[in-house]
């Protein structure tokens, strides 16, 4: 069963408050927000909902909770929580696109998440091609059409989680990087109709903070 997301919105808070869920030996929180469209408002409510989540979480007060990244370092999101055992580092991923955002806490270990629109990219050839490398474009091409937007919507989300969890920006595909993506496992996300979304987890001995 795919993972279900916490919902939060600035007016009602949460639906249902985050969970801890335990995926392929990875303890994990998710947590959307739908209906921003603007961008920076977006990115602004999703980090509103994480901070909102973290301390039911982890036990500690909203003023223990620290969210940080690092601009143009490569490095992945994080946030530190204060605790009776001293600073914790806890590892984020963020994505946007159209009217939904999505965010990953990971507890013990690295994460990635992407989500994408369900589109018609009529260049779709090159994009393939160029930034998912010629198996996924072949395996792409062999689609009927009707159903090509999701596959493609699935491949890209995938490779932006994995690359994500790594800490790495997203580039065109090259040889020989195959073998670090997939040590990444991934999962899907239950999300609305018309929406494609992957959690990416660290193979194991990847952990929060190294």
């Amino acid at each position: 069963m795919a993972p279900a997301l916490a919902w939060w919105s600035p007016d009602a808070g949460f639906e249902a408050a985050p969970v801890w869920l335990e995926l392929a030996g990875s303890h994990v929180a998710l947590v959307g927000v739908a209906g921003q469209r603007e961008r920076h408002a977006a990115r602004q409510a999703v980090r509103q909902a994480v901070r909102a989540a973290l301390p039911g979480l982890f036990g500690v007060a909203p003023g223990a909770i620290g969210l940080h990244a690092v601009s143009g370092s490569g490095l992945a999101p994080y946030a530190t929580v204060h605790g009776k055992e001293g600073e914790r580092r806890v590892a984020l991923a963020f994505s946007h696109d159209e009217a939904l955002s999505v965010a990953a806490v990971g507890r013990d270990g690295l994460v990635g998440i992407d989500v994408m629109r369900i589109v018609e990219i009529p260049d779709w050839q090159a994009l393939a091609r160029d930034y998912l490398g010629p198996d996924v474009a072949r395996a792409l091409a062999a689609r009927a059409g009707a159903d090509r937007p999701a596959a493609l919507a699935r491949a890209w989300s995938e490779r932006e989680a994995r690359l994500k969890c790594l800490g790495l920006g997203i580039g065109e595909w090259r040889d020989g990087e195959d073998a670090d993506l997939q040590a990444c496992r991934c999962l899907p996300l239950a999300l609305p109709d018309g929406y494609i979304g992957t959690l990416a987890l660290a193979a194991a001995g990847a952990r929060a903070g190294q």
